[in-house]
C-alpha cells in the first residue's frame, strides 16, 4: 500500500518553495500527498526559526503532530526547514517525538528521511547536508492556488542586520541564473500561472554574487516577456538597494505590478545604526518620495521593529511621526526577539515585553488609520480584482487587486448573482471600505 504523507509549512513563502519543492519529490517516489494530517501515515512539519514566536509556533505544531501519533493516527514524525537547521544539534534530544529531522540543504533526501521514519528504527534519521550546498529551485508541487506562484531568485543574505538571525540559517546570498529562473517562470506560465510574487531574502542584491553587478531590472525585463504572465510583483526590497533604474523598469513594464515590498523597521537613526541598518530616516524619506513621483499609483509594504534594545520614548515618537507623515501603504510590526548569536542579543534587551507589545499595537492602530483612509480615496474607482472564493458568512464572494499581495493584504468582497471561477479577473466598483477591506459590486 502507498505510503500518505502530509506537510505543514510555517514561516515564509520562502519555506514554502522549499515545503512545493519536497512535495514533488515525494510525490515523484511513489508516495500520496494527503492535505489533511490525521489522516497521513507521516506528517512533515517545515519550520521557521527566525524569531521566538515562530520557534514557539514551530514546536507547538510538533507537539501537537506527536499527540496524533501518540493516539495511533499517524505513524511518523518529519522536521525540516529553518528550525531543524538552527538547532541541528539539539532538536532531537529536546524533541524525542520527531523520528526524522534534515537540514534546509537536505530537502532532496525529503523521501529517504520519510522511508527511514517510517520504517520506525530504533535509531533516529538525520542528515544535514552544509548549507553552501543549499539548491534553490527544483520542481515544485504548488501549494498556492493555480494562477499565482512565488518565485524564488536568491537565497541567504549578506546584509548582517544586527537583530537577524537568517546569516546563521541559511548562509550567505547566494543568486540563482538568469535562465533558470525565466525557465521556471516559464513553465508556471504554461501551467496557468498570470501572478508570480518574486521573493529572496534581499530580492534587490539578486545577481552581485553571480554576475558582479545588479541584475534585478535585467530579469524583470525578461520575465515581462513571457507570455500569460499579467502581475509581476516584487517583495522583500532592501531600501538602499532600490535603484533609479529598478523603478525606471518599473514605470515602463506594465506586467510589472507597482507594489515594493520595502522593510524599513525603524525611523530613528539612533536605532537604525543599532541595527546595523545602512539607510537614515532621511534616506527613506528621500526614497519614498521618489517612489511616489516614478510611480504615481504605487503601493508601499514595509515592517517595523518595536522595542529594539535602547529603544526610548523618543525613538518611538520619531517612529511614529514617520508613518504618519509617510502614510505607508501597508505595515507589519514585529517585537524585538533577541536571537542568539546574532550582535543585538548582547545588548540590554531594556524594554519590557509588555512595552514592546503596547508599542505595537500603537503601530498597528496608526498604520489601520491610514490604510483605511487611503481606501477610501478607492470608493467610486473600479479595479480588476481576481476571484479567490465565496465566503459563506459574508454571503459575498472574495477576491484581491493587483495592488494586494496574495496571504497578507486585503480582501475586496463583492456580490454576483450567477457562477464565478477561482482564478477570474472581474471589474469591481469600490463603494465602502473597513480598514484594509474593500466592498464593491461588479461592474
Amino acid at each position: 500500500m502507498e505510503s500518505k504523507v502530509s506537510i505543514i509549512s510555517l514561516g515564509c513563502s520562502k519555506n514554502q518553495v522549499d515545503a512545493e519543492i519536497m512535495l514533488a519529490i515525494l510525490k515523484d517516489n511513489g508516495y500520496i500527498i494527503e492535505n489533511e494530517p490525521s489522516k497521513a501515515d507521516a506528517v512533515i512539519i517545515n519550520t521557521c526559526g527566525f524569531i521566538e514566536s515562530a520557534k514557539q509556533e514551530a514546536i507547538e505544531n510538533i507537539l501537537e503532530i506527536a499527540e496524533l501519533k501518540k493516539e495511533g493516527k499517524i505513524k511518523a514524525l518529519v522536521v525540516s526547514g529553518c528550525l531543524s537547521e538552527r538547532y541541528k544539534d539539539e532538536i532531537l534530544k529536546e524533541l524525542p517525538e520527531i523520528d526524522a529531522v534534515i537540514g534546509i540543504a537536505s530537502k532532496e533526501k525529503i523521501a529517504e528521511a520519510v522511508k527511514a521514519a517510517l520504517e520506525n528504527s530504533n535509531e533516529k534519521y538525520a542528515d544535514f547536508e552544509p548549507v553552501e550546498n543549499y539548491k534553490i529551485g527544483g520542481d515544485r508541487m504548488l501549494s498556492t492556488p493555480f494562477y499565482t506562484a512565488y518565485l524564488k531568485i536568491a537565497d541567504g543574505c549578506d546584509n548582517r542586520c544586527s537583530y537577524c538571525a537568517i546569516p546563521l540559517i541559511r548562509g550567505n546570498y547566494r543568486s540563482r541564473s538568469i535562465e533558470e529562473i525565466v525557465n521556471e517562470a516559464e513553465n508556471l506560465a504554461a501551467s496557468g500561472v498570470f501572478e508570480i510574487n518574486i521573493i529572496a531574502q534581499d530580492t534587490t542584491r539578486y545577481g552581485l554574487d553571480l554576475y558582479g553587478e545588479r541584475k534585478l531590472p535585467e530579469l524583470l525585463t525578461r520575465l515581462c516577456r513571457i507570455e500569460g504572465l499579467k502581475w509581476i510583483r516584487i517583495l522583500y526590497a532592501y531600501p538602499d538597494e532600490v535603484t533609479d533604474e529598478l523603478l525606471n523598469v518599473m514605470a515602463a513594464e506594465e506586467k510589472i505590478v507597482n507594489y515594493i515590498d520595502l522593510p524599513l523597521q525603524h525611523a530613528s537613526n539612533k536605532i537604525l545604526t543599532a541595527m546595523n541598518r545602512r539607510q537614515t530616516k532621511e534616506d527613506m524619506i528621500n526614497l519614498i518620495d521618489k517612489i511616489r513621483h516614478k510611480l504615481p499609483d504605487s503601493v508601499i509594504r514595509t515592517t517595523f521593529i518595536t522595542g529594539f534594545p535602547g529603544e526610548d520614548e523618543t525613538d518611538f515618537n520619531e517612529l511614529i511621526d514617520f508613518l504618519k507623515t509617510a502614510e505607508l501603504d501597508r505595515v507589519g510590526v514585529f517585537t524585538f526577539s533577541a536571537e542568539e548569536g546574532t550582535p543585538a542579543a548582547l545588548l540590554e534587551d531594556n524594554v519590557s515585553e509588555d512595552e514592546k507589545s503596547r508599542r505595537r499595537e500603537i503601530i498597528e492602530r496608526e498604520a489601520s488609520i491610514i490604510a483605511e483612509n487611503k481606501n477610501k480615496a478607492k470608493i467610486g474607482k473600479i479595479f480588476p480584482v481576481v476571484v479567490e472564493g465565496y465566503d459563506k458568512y459574508a454571503e459575498a464572494f472574495f477576491g484581491r487587486t493587483k495592488f494586494d499581495a496574495p496571504e497578507v493584504d486585503g480582501k475586496v468582497f463583492f456580490s454576483f448573482n450567477g457562477r464565478l471561477e477561482e482564478g477570474q479577473i472581474i471589474d469591481i466598483l469600490i463603494k465602502d471600505v473597513i480598514e484594509y477591506d474593500l466592498f464593491g459590486e461588479p461592474v
